[in-house]
């Protein structure tokens, strides 16, 4: 294994690339304003040819990741399509009709059942549970769940995760998502059914929708990934057989703060299987 070195420009790793799959929250908006860079570098690449499909675990169907982005300026033209484990999500609501399902999440994570109208229950009558994030995620942490995860152990419930992410940037401070809750669940002996990164079927559909603008398949050596999180982006990327791009100014820029260069030991130590190059923030 050999040193890993900073890259200053994405222009330096998209040769020969013709699908990139980008990560959304720390790569191209911190959940309360959108990076101007890193979308005019995903603009880049499209102009140039190249096919951006954005990949996130929002619980929420693309739609809706598509007015946020909106809200906070990320042109429609940064990207050709979007992919959320909120849509994955849906599928499974969708292929469990009359079954009783319990939603934990907060209100505005309602789109997840929008227009499939489930059954929605009380814990103590559901057959499932759906789970898009905390009920305030300002104030809480997933041991605030441990009792209701007990609880929905005991009746050997389904706990169907629509973000696997355990953290995410708000502004500068780390919020809770739906994966701490799921992982808790997990550790007590619960069924957890993960939707998006970095499990496979979240990138499968990701290059379905490329081939489909691109109107054939693009070879897995010819796609790239960016991201930044070592548990869903790297891990996914690796998973699926793709190269990644590590962005190091999201939810680990701590760890990297005031690094140039990670030697070989560091390397394993932080990423286990090392991206393809590292970059602070994403620009062309």
């Amino acid at each position: 294994m050999t040193s890993l070195r900073f890259v200053e420009r994405l222009s330096d790793l998209t040769g020969g690339v013709e699908v990139i799959l980008s990560d959304i929250w720390g790569v191209v908006h911190n959940g309360l304003e959108s990076f101007p860079v890193a979308c005019e570098a995903l603009h880049i690449f499209r102009q140039r040819g190249g096919t951006v499909i954005l990949i996130t675990n929002a619980p929420r169907p693309a739609d809706s990741v598509q007015r946020q982005l909106r809200k906070l300026g990320v042109a429609d033209d940064t990207y050709d399509a979007i992919v959320s484990s909120g849509d994955l999500t849906r599928l499974f609501v969708a292929e469990h009709p009359g079954k009783k399902m319990f939603w934990l999440g907060p209100e505005r994570d309602s789109s997840i059942h929008r227009g499939l109208d489930p059954l929605i229950s009380p814990l103590e009558e559901a057959d499932y549970i759906v789970c898009t994030g905390l009920f305030d995620d300002e104030t809480e942490s997933a041991e605030d769940y441990r009792a209701m995860m007990l609880q929905a152990r005991e009746r050997r419930l389904p706990l169907v995760c629509a973000n696997p992410d355990i953290v995410v940037e708000r502004g500068d401070r780390l919020i809770y998502c739906a994966g701490a809750i799921a992982e808790l669940y997990r550790e007590l002996g619960g069924e957890v059914i993960f939707y998006g990164k970095p499990h496979r079927p979240i990138y499968e559909r990701a290059m379905k929708l490329a081939a489909e603008h691109r109107g054939h398949a693009a070879p897995l050596d010819r796609v790239l990934a960016i991201g930044d999180s070592v548990r869903t982006d790297l891990t996914g990327a690796h998973g699926f057989g793709i190269d990644c791009l590590f962005v190091t100014r999201g939810i680990h820029s701590e760890e990297f703060e005031g690094i140039d260069q990670l030697d070989p030991a560091s390397v394993k130590e932080l990423f286990g299987h090392p991206p393809r190059a590292l970059m602070r923030e994403l620009k062309w």
